[in-house]
């Protein structure tokens, strides 16, 4: 069997760009679940890692497996029948929110960074996103692949300037006080959970789309390694701001006062990668839709905006820091269920 290499990157560039949105690439969503909690929140984003690699490849193996079409079908296998229904209605709802944080995401960065208003950031994205939907999977493809490459090397650029700086290894070392220090220990299982809980409206399609079992199973574990990458390169960099938990978009912040001949280049890098979540959420949202409904795709991707941009007026940090953990712990159920079902390649049809 020749192994497809390229193929393999394609599906790593995916996973990674779905689970890389506003929080992941504004360094927020890190701070909140992880380096907030200092050297703690090392050791927590090493199981992260471990999880990613694990679980995501197993989840997208699993649903070449049963050709899944969507995540509802994913669901259904997974829970039974009539579980499976509410947990999809709840998914649904999920998507739209996380939708919704992205926008707001898009819009603070217009704000915060660019001193433009928010609605220019929100309604720029929403239009780029349907021009990008209505390309379908090779416009999702061609994204990802051009934007996670420079989300990594950024990651490590800062990463580098961060290590060189004076009192690095006892910022690494130090562990913060936190009245809510128990959320550490859950940590690695309600981010990796909430993650591939909304990832599978992507990955779940995808890994269809492709089959080749090889091909989807080094996806993933590249994807896995990626990832955890990004998050111990993020977080060696956001350790050394002080008060990072001020910041709407701390990476930014860091990028200005260490690099700031790249600063504007990595601002549109982190818009890149909140776009390109977007659209992995959008196509997810789109292809559940049409599970109930045929539907052009220009009506159901104008239907989800309307109702995520209502959404997303709320505060970007507000948000982030309420859905995002709740989500994680509703989505708790799914991940047990999915490291627990028993997985062979031989099974496959």
């Amino acid at each position: 069997m020749k192994r497809n290499w390229a193929a393999a990157f394609q599906i790593a560039a995916v996973y990674v760009g779905t689970v890389v949105g506003a929080g992941f690439a504004t360094g927020k969503e890190i701070v909140e679940f992880f380096s907030r909690f200092g050297f703690f929140g090392f050791i927590s984003i090493l199981m992260s890692g471990y999880l990613f690699v694990a679980i995501g490849s197993k989840l997208m193996r699993m649903a070449a497996q049963i050709q899944a079409k969507s995540y509802e079908e994913f669901n259904e296998y997974l829970f039974g029948k009539w579980p499976s229904r509410l947990l999809n209605v709840f998914m649904l709802f999920m998507l739209l929110g996380v939708t919704a944080v992205m926008l707001a995401g898009a819009g603070a960065v217009f704000e915060e960074q660019l001193g433009l208003s928010k609605a220019a950031g929100v309604f720029l994205t929403i239009f780029l996103s349907i021009i990008v939907m209505l390309v379908g999977t090779k416009g999702l493809f061609a994204v990802n692949t051009f934007v996670v490459p420079l989300m990594i090397s950024f990651s490590l650029i800062l990463m580098v300037f961060s290590i060189r700086m004076p009192h690095f290894l006892g910022q690494f070392l130090f562990i913060p006080h936190a009245d809510d220090g128990w959320k550490i220990v859950v940590a690695p299982f309600s981010y990796v959970a909430l993650n591939l809980g909304l990832a599978q409206a992507v990955l779940v399609p995808i890994a269809t789309e492709i089959k080749d079992d090889w091909t989807i199973k080094w996806g993933g574990i590249l994807g896995g390694l990626a990832l955890t990458i990004i998050l111990i390169a993020s977080h060696f960099t956001l350790i050394m701001l002080p008060n990072l938990e001020l910041y709407d978009i701390p990476m930014a912040v860091i990028m200005k006062n260490l690099a700031p001949f790249l600063y504007w280049i990595y601002v549109m890098v982190i818009y890149g990668e909140i776009f390109s979540s977007v659209i992995g959420n959008v196509f997810g949202l789109d292809r559940q839709l049409k599970q109930y409904k045929v539907i052009p795709t220009i009506v159901s991707v104008s239907a989800i905006f309307v109702v995520s941009y209502l959404i997303s007026l709320v505060n970007y940090s507000t948000l982030l820091s309420y859905l995002y953990p709740l989500f994680g712990y509703i989505c708790m159920t799914f991940f047990v269920l999915l490291w627990m079902k028993p997985f062979t390649a031989d099974e496959r049809k």
